[in-house]
């Protein structure tokens, strides 16, 4: 009698002990995967990810879909994903570039290299949870650009304010204008263009000043900084 009242506990525990297994299964064992929203338009071929870390994780982008996979902390996941165009099997002079985020970005594979594949590790080393945004901008099949010039530098200086207005948005604030905007010409290919934006949130205004560091030749911002001065003024 006892030994079956064994049995009947071993057999009511099994459940539970499948449920740990899978709780135990090393952190990364499944990927979320996401399809690039395509917004066509000119220019180089170029992508912009943005994920949310926590420790961790691992990008994988191929033609038009992208895996995030988890290889520490909390389950990372998509914010966003889209490209003017998919990324081929063949890009030429492929950059990637951290646009925000708190930790290191390093591309481990090439797509040039390893058969049109982008691997991308992302370390966020602080404690909670931080958004990394990725541009990723190639030449070649799908997305040919133009070289430095005017057309360059014209289409450098709508990816900084999409990049700017991108900051603002997570902030909480809408672009309300931009002033002036002041590209570099005379700092090579790895140009720093200027100027100054108004942003509101709520009933409120603020002025900002930019300043981005874009490749002229591929349209990619490689860094940004934006910085609020002067008093905020409401208006009606």
């Amino acid at each position: 009698m006892a030994k079956r009242q064994i049995l009947t506990a071993l057999f009511a525990l099994l459940p539970l002990a499948a449920s740990c297994a899978q709780d135990l299964r090393p952190a990364g064992a499944d990927a979320a995967s996401r399809r690039a929203a395509i917004t066509g338009g000119g220019g180089p071929g170029r992508c912009t990810l943005e994920v949310n870390v926590d420790h961790a994780a691992q990008i994988e982008i191929a033609g038009d879909t992208a895996n995030l996979r988890t290889l520490a902390g909390q389950p990372s996941f998509w914010r966003r994903f889209e490209c003017n165009v998919p990324l081929p099997r063949t890009p030429h002079d492929f950059q990637i570039a951290r646009v925000n985020g708190r930790g290191s970005v390093r591309l481990l594979r090439d797509p040039s290299s390893n058969h049109g594949t982008a691997v991308v590790h992302i370390l966020d080393p602080k404690s909670g949870r931080g958004v990394y945004t990725l541009d990723l901008a190639w030449r070649g099949p799908g997305g040919w650009g133009p070289g430095p010039g005017p057309r360059g530098s014209q289409f450098a200086v709508q990816r900084c304010q999409e990049a700017v207005s991108d900051r603002l948005n997570r902030d909480g604030y809408q672009v309300a204008s931009f002033g002036h905007v002041d590209p570099d010409h005379d700092a090579g290919p790895g140009s720093r263009i200027h100027g100054v934006v108004t942003g509101k949130r709520g009933a409120e205004r603020s002025r900002f000043s930019f300043s981005c560091s874009v490749d002229l030749r591929s349209g990619m911002v490689r860094s940004l900084e934006v910085r609020r001065h002067g008093p905020k003024w409401s208006y009606q």
